[in-house]
């Protein structure tokens, strides 16, 4: 039977700013590339002198020489890091890596492997050879970006990425600081596995420097680029006197939707009660709460409150459209996979299930339209519900395994 549960590994028969076969192809496509245009399960041909010298070498003990590692090929670095994992048993989803270590006589997979078990001296090893891997990069990629923390970049340096990549590179900026993304279980469950993340339930946006910010809104600005928006969530700023047109709306998720006609009071400094916009807004660099939490004082201008009813009139089309027609492709083209999460888990908040995950429960319980039904059914959905639920399913399965590849 279908189900809501936001656990990303449900049998839901299958089942995350934010893919599908225009996303996954190309995620799968860049991966690839980066181990050197090699296919999965080609045999490798291991350097006889690099396996004797890095084999044995205790990265658990001694720190590895910056020198050395400037000497080695963009493969050999990453066979270095599955030295370094797969000694304490590491599986790799990626081939290039996995490959070398089935052949090592050493290995031993191990599938209750944790992140946990490094030392602080493997953590520093891995940075050097994160450092070394960066150097050679010729864009901005997924674990670069710890190296701009007090340095800005230009979006002619971050290069073009899949969907994932760029909520993945994005999340990464906080992720270094200890933010938690109980709104994205797929970010969050990819972030538990870096071996430098240290989750802090005290982060907030004030612990960013003047170049992290920066370099948030280069991604975001580049993000929306790529596609293909004429808005997004943080644009609402622009629009305090200037119309909305409905169009400019077009390839935007639900949830985007809904922070974007939110930001419009947001702007205003409105006091927010449900939990999830609570800690987006929170920690967006604009925002002034009140300072007397007084939300009637809030004025919109004539042009925001017509935007608001623009944004409004295309949820609500959107919303409704997941019960009346079957959804295919070119309905969530773009979108990421929290965002396809979100519309499945839609469906069944139409018919009132009663959601546990703490983000999900706040988040429909914010909605007017929603009404808790403890009796809830699967029977309840209609044929066509089920269906779009399914193919929703379906998709957020692809989707989880371009992040386990990001991930490798």
């Amino acid at each position: 039977m279908l189900c809501p549960v936001p656990d990303m590994r449900h049998p839901l028969t299958s089942t995350a700013p934010r893919v599908l076969s225009a996303l996954l192809l190309p995620a799968l496509v860049l991966l690839l590339f980066a181990v050197g245009g090699r296919s999965a399960g080609a045999q490798q041909t291991v350097d006889p002198a690099f396996a004797a010298k890095w084999d044995a070498f205790p990265f658990d003990k001694r720190r590895v020489d910056p020198a050395e590692l400037k000497k080695l090929t963009p493969g050999k670095l990453k066979w270095l890091r599955g030295i370094l994992f797969g000694k304490h048993g590491r599986v790799f989803d990626e081939r290039f890596i996995q490959d070398y270590l089935e052949q090592r006589p050493w290995y031993k997979p191990d599938p209750k492997y944790r992140v946990e078990v490094l030392n602080a001296v493997e953590r520093e090893n891995m940075d050097r050879i994160k450092a070394a891997e960066h150097a050679l990069h010729q864009y901005i990629e997924p674990g670069d970006l710890k190296f701009y923390r007090n340095k800005t970049f230009s979006e002619a340096q971050l290069g073009k990425h899949t969907g994932v990549e760029w909520v993945i590179m994005m999340a990464e900026v906080e992720a270094i600081h200890g933010k938690t993304f109980p709104d994205q279980p797929f970010i969050q469950a990819f972030y538990d596995q870096r071996y430098w993340y240290k989750p802090d339930p005290t982060y907030t946006a004030k612990r960013l420097s003047a170049a992290e910010r920066a370099n948030l809104e280069t991604m975001r600005r580049a993000w929306k680029k790529q596609r293909g928006l004429s808005v997004s969530p943080g644009d609402m700023g622009q629009f305090r006197d200037q119309p909305l047109k409905p169009e400019m709306l077009t390839g935007l998720s639900l949830s985007e939707l809904r922070l974007l006609r939110n930001e419009v009071y947001a702007r205003h400094g409105y006091s927010f009660q449900a939990w999830w916009l609570q800690s987006y807004f929170y920690d967006q660099p604009w925002y002034r709460q009140r300072p007397d939490g007084d939300n009637t004082k809030v004025r919109l201008s004539p042009a925001e409150e017509r935007n608001v009813a623009v944004i409004l009139k295309r949820e609500q089309a959107l919303h409704e459209s997941l019960s009346k027609e079957t959804i295919d492709e070119s309905y969530i083209a773009g979108l990421y996979a929290e965002d396809v999460r979100k519309l499945r888990n839609e469906i069944y908040a139409r018919r009132g299930y009663v959601f546990k995950d703490r983000w999900l429960r706040s988040y429909f319980e914010s909605l007017p339209w929603y009404t808790p039904n403890p009796d809830f059914r699967e029977t309840d959905l209609t044929p066509i519900e089920r269906k779009n639920a399914t193919f929703l399913a379906q998709r957020e399965k692809k989707l989880e395994s371009v992040i386990r590849q990001v991930a490798a």
